[in-house]
């Protein structure tokens, strides 16, 4: 019972907030890479001039998942990524402290086209970084993902499964 709450609370912990703030005392531990996303799970997909790309997604909308982001990441598979639900369209900034890897930031408006991208993020930073374009979503994807797969500012982007 303790190890499945465990678990349980292990899970639920795992995302992090534009503007991020340091995590709780005793928080400070890394966490797993989640398992992979099902084949029906959500997922982002971008359309470019090659065609459509896809990244399977990790979805968070809680203030508590949002504040915890990829922090303590030490991997994150090729096709994944975080799809934050942000609680209001503004001009988002993000910064990197406690995220390990470097990351894409993909900025969303409304309409589901792109505002903007942050390329390659550099880990464990307190750079704040923004489009300067209000967004209503972000997707944080690997470094140089954007750039290998040719995705730009205004391209139109759709949901899959996001709840």
């Amino acid at each position: 019972m303790r190890a499945t709450l465990l678990l349980t609370v292990l899970v639920i912990a795992s995302c992090e907030r534009p503007a991020k703030t340091d995590p709780q005392p005793g928080s400070d531990s890394p966490t797993p890479t989640p398992t992979p996303t099902p084949a029906n799970g959500p997922k982002v997909v971008i359309t470019t001039p090659s065609g459509d790309v896809t990244v399977n997604v990790e979805v968070v909308a809680t203030e508590a998942k949002i504040e915890r982001g990829l922090m303590y990441r030490q991997a994150m598979a090729l096709d994944a990524g975080m799809l934050f639900l942000l609680p209001e369209i503004k001009d988002w900034t993000f910064w990197m402290r406690n995220t390990l890897i470097p990351l894409d930031m993909i900025f969303i408006r409304d309409n589901l086209t792109i505002a903007g991208i942050v390329e390659n993020a550099e880990p464990k930073t307190e750079t704040l970084r923004q489009v300067g374009e209000p967004s209503h979503y972000v997707l944080e994807v690997n470094g140089g993902w954007t750039k290998a797969h040719g995705v730009t500012k205004d391209q139109k982007v759709r949901f899959a499964n996001v709840q």
